[in-house]
């Protein structure tokens, strides 16, 4: 079974549009709310280079939203790793 973090802030819409694919797939994850934890947000940045939420971590592959790619490229990204398994 796959590990899935994802790396969250509050009010964050492309969060939710993530969180929401994956519920609807019935897929489980762990929700890191990088603003209650310092620690975790020193964390998302060191794996993914940057600051952007959200930050998925599944396995080995970290994946990132691009600025203005909203939550589309990233949940993509979801399909392609889990149809490969």
């Amino acid at each position: 079974m796959i590990k899935i973090k994802i790396y969250t802030i509050p009010d964050c819409i492309y969060c939710e549009e993530v969180k929401r694919f994956l519920k609807d797939k019935k897929i489980k994850f762990r929700e890191i709310k990088v603003m209650q934890n310092k620690e975790y947000a020193k964390e998302m940045i060191i794996k993914s280079r940057q600051k952007n939420v959200p930050v998925l971590e599944m396995d080995s592959n970290i994946i990132i939203r691009k600025d203005k790619e909203g939550s589309k490229e990233v949940i993509e990204k979801i399909k392609k790793i889990l149809d490969k398994r």
